[in-house]
């Protein structure tokens, strides 16, 4: 049964919230694992190419719908160039002039422009309490990188790197407010995804035919891995948790996961790449987990 987007969230809403975080979060030391040797649309390719065809297989396994009308299809290519391509796209070459912190940032803001972006649409009021939610954590989440937003300082292609990120979060949030609408027309989730990740890998390969990138692999443990993962766990695993949650509580609320995945992102790179902890990352993480409260808290009536 579907949640309100305004109402209480059940104990499988906060199932699928914490996944998309974690396998999200996790995302970040894999996905630089693959840069150097193969372009990041080649790398976008494999990964939801081999996401795809594992949707593709468990759908066949459990007897799930894979026919659809030509409608329907239309709407995949949709979700294919809003959800599973061209945002990746940019957001990569968006990698190319900013630093990680940065780019956490403006894909944080994913949790207001979904609200106010849904809210223009006429898909009801603006929710001011979740927008309030998703500022003071977005605020959270620029203290968290303080150090490494004042370190761009001067660094040449700046604003190009921010455009392509603006970019990236516009297209993946039109994506959101298409997903939400094909879901309550009945399209069924595991199956959009199967074919939306199919179109998709089919946009980015021919944006790499263009760009005259090489379809190669680099086979080599770190690079087979983190492929693995990502088309796994970050894609096959992750959108469907994601999609399921827009159709469960909103575009607003599940836009704050953007917000949170960067603490996962920070506990990790606390392991694995030093990162060390300041007065400033605390505070930002204290205001990310308030405006998360506030975000996923039931108004009173």
């Amino acid at each position: 049964m579907k949640q309100q987007p305004s109402g209480a969230l059940a104990p499988a809403d906060y199932t699928l919230y914490a996944t998309v975080v974690i396998l999200w979060g996790a995302a970040w030391l894999p996905l630089r694992l693959q840069l150097g040797v193969v372009s990041p649309e080649v790398s976008a390719v494999w990964r939801f190419l081999l996401g795809g065809l594992i949707v593709f297989a468990w759908l066949i396994a459990v007897k799930g719908k894979v026919r659809f009308p030509l409608e329907d299809h239309v709407r995949f290519m949709i979700l294919g160039a809003t959800m599973f391509s061209f945002n990746f796209v940019s957001a990569y070459y968006a990698g190319f002039h900013l630093n990680g912190g940065l780019l956490a940032i403006l894909f944080s803001l994913m949790a207001v422009v979904n609200p106010i972006y849904a809210a223009l649409l006429g898909r009801g009021g603006l929710n001011k309490r979740i927008v309030a939610g998703a500022v003071i954590g977005v605020i959270g989440v620029a203290l968290l990188f303080g150090p490494k937003i004042v370190a761009i300082d001067g660094q040449a292609g700046t604003l190009t790197g921010v455009l392509l990120m603006l970019l990236s979060v516009f297209i993946f949030s039109t994506g959101n407010m298409f997903s939400a609408a094909f879901q309550a027309r009945g399209l069924p989730v595991l199956s959009a995804n199967a074919w939306s990740m199919l179109y998709g890998t089919v946009f980015i390969a021919l944006f790499a035919l263009a760009k005259g990138q090489p379809f190669i692999v680099e086979w080599t443990p770190k690079y087979v891995l983190s492929i693995l993962f990502l088309a796994i766990a970050g894609t096959a695993i992750g959108f469907f948790a994601y999609v399921t949650l827009i159709g469960r509580i909103g575009t607003g609320r599940t836009g704050y996961v953007t917000v949170l995945m960067p603490l996962v992102a920070l506990v990790l790179s606390t392991f694995f790449e030093g990162y060390v902890w300041t007065i400033y990352a605390f505070l930002g993480v204290a205001l990310v987990m308030i405006g998360n409260a506030i975000v996923l808290s039931t108004p009173k009536a």
